[in-house]
Order: structure tokens, then sequence, then C-alpha cells
């Protein structure tokens, strides 16, 4: 998926870590035991992120162990032991958004993305159908956004907000799902995912702005700084800093919200992955942009 969710790993404890890999390794296992092996290539910090949270509100303890990897047997890993719904649900979320990537990506104007896509997609297809069945929410989250997303971006000029909207709806429904209506939490969860999807499309968005330049793609950062193929490093540049003060604003109305979310477990995790993650994902592009490169983010 866009992998941008992520722990800055640095600040991270020894333990804090091994968690992390565990949730991670965990999910990749429950990919493969509900949708198949090659499920397992569709496992996303995104939805690692998900899962941690959803567990991080459960009062379910995470008892970790140590086990073979499927790809590396001679490789030990930790993972969860025993059964969790926070799992399977994020497993469907990564089986649903990988399905409608790839029919996305079936229109990319790029070779390589549209090749892949054509190759995977029919892969996608079984496993979609089992997610979306036993999901209808999540399916009709991600449906919604990807057909709104289309209809915006064949408008003649929209606006940034609007072009970030459907994201930012697609992952406040998502997030929103894990609390009961009209509580509190269910209003913070809402507020938390609206803004770290917009988060998340603004710096998609921004990281293929090179890619996009040489494949004359849509991209709304473009057209809002009049960049072109010809546009110098310096041009570049400041586009890059107008950029990250978009994102600025925005992470930092999604920290403002996930601060006000009951946490127990995994929460010094968390916080690393919102408060410090999504921030450096933020240096990195500017660091990349300055090298005169891009797509800090692709898994």
């Amino acid at each position: 998926m866009f992998g941008y969710i992520k722990p800055q790993k640095s600040e991270l404890l020894v333990r804090e870590y091994e968690q992390y890999k565990g949730v991670y390794c965990s999910l990749c296992k429950q990919l493969g035991k509900s949708y198949g092996i090659l499920s397992r290539f569709t496992l996303s910090y995104d939805c690692t992120f998900l899962a941690m949270l959803m567990m991080a509100r459960s009062e379910r303890p995470c008892k970790m162990a140590q086990g073979r990897c499927t790809f590396n047997p001679t490789k030990k890993c930790p993972f969860c032991e025993g059964e969790y719904p926070e799992l399977v649900f994020a497993s469907a979320l990564s089986v649903i958004m990988t399905y409608y990537k790839l029919r996305d990506d079936l229109k990319d104007p790029g070779l390589k993305s549209r090749l892949r896509a054509v190759l995977l997609f029919p892969l996608s297809v079984r496993a979609h159908k089992k997610a979306a069945r036993d999901y209808p929410g999540l399916e009709q989250a991600v449906a919604d956004a990807m057909q709104l997303q289309e209809q915006t971006e064949q408008q003649e000029s929209p606006p940034l907000d609007a072009c970030a909207e459907p994201t930012a709806k697609m992952l406040s429904g998502v997030f929103s799902q894990l609390a009961e209506q009209d509580t509190p939490e269910f209003r913070i969860l809402e507020q938390f995912g609206y803004f770290l999807g917009r988060w998340v499309y603004l710096m998609d968005a921004a990281d293929d702005i090179p890619k996009d330049l040489k494949q004359n793609a849509f991209n709304p950062f473009i057209r809002d700084y009049g960049l072109t193929a010809e546009s110098t490093q310096e041009q570049l540049q400041e586009a890059a800093d107008r950029c990250n003060q978009v994102l600025n604003m925005t992470v930092s109305q999604a920290i403002a919200a996930f601060r006000l979310l009951d946490l127990g477990q995994f929460a010094p995790i968390l916080n690393n992955i919102v408060c410090l993650g999504l921030p450096q994902m933020q240096k990195e592009f500017m660091l990349k942009m300055e090298k005169g490169k891009s797509n800090v983010g692709s898994v």
C-alpha cells in the first residue's frame, strides 16, 4: 500500500521493536490463513498500525512467542499467540485495499505499474470477494472512496482539499468502526482517521511529484504549484517546502486527535508511529527532494 505509517525505529526500545515485529509477522500469518499464501504480499505497515491500535484498545493482552518465518524457515520471528479478531479485521482491509489499488493501477500511465497490475489483479479477485463478504463495512468505505477519487480527478481543476477528501473519508470510516457509535471514542477515532487519511493522500501526492512530472500524470501539487517537466531543482524545492507546510498542518491535527485516545498495551509504539514516524516520513521526503529523488514511502 502506501507504506508511510511506520515507526521511527531508532527511537523504539528493543522490546518495543520486537513487539512491533510480532504484530507485523502475526498479520502476515493471518493473511495467509484467511486468504491464501499470495495474500501475504499485501502485508503493509499501514494495516499493522491498524491492528496494533485495535489491540491497544482491547483488554486482552497479547502474548508473544517465537516461530519460524514462512518465507525464511531458517529465521525465527516473534508472533502473537492465539487468535485475534483485530488481525482478521486488519487482514481484510489489507486485501480490500490491495484489490482496489491494483484495479486503479490498470489505468496508470506508467508502464511498470500497469504491467504489475495486469499480472496481479486477477490473483486478488478471489481474496477480495471473501473479505468484502465478511466485512461489508470495510468494503463500502474503500469502494466509495475509490469511486469518489475517480470522479474528483476527472474534474477539470479539482482543489487540493477535494482530492484528499476520499482517502480522508475512507480512513475516517475505517477507524470509526473500532468504537460504538455516539460515543466519545467513536468521534475521536473518526476525526483521527480523517486527518490520517488526508495526510496519507497528501504525502503520497507530494512524494510522487517527480514521477508524475515524467509521466504527465495527474497530481494536485503539480497543478497548484505550476510545475512542469522542465522545472528547475530550485522550483521543485520551493514546491516541496509548500507541500511540507500543508502536511505539517494536517499531521498536527491527526496527532491532536490521537492523543485523546485511551490506549493500553503498545501505547509507546503507537505514540512513536504517529508522533515521530509520520513527521520522519516528511523529513525523508524533503531530503529526497533536495537530491532530486522521490517515492520514499513505496513498498
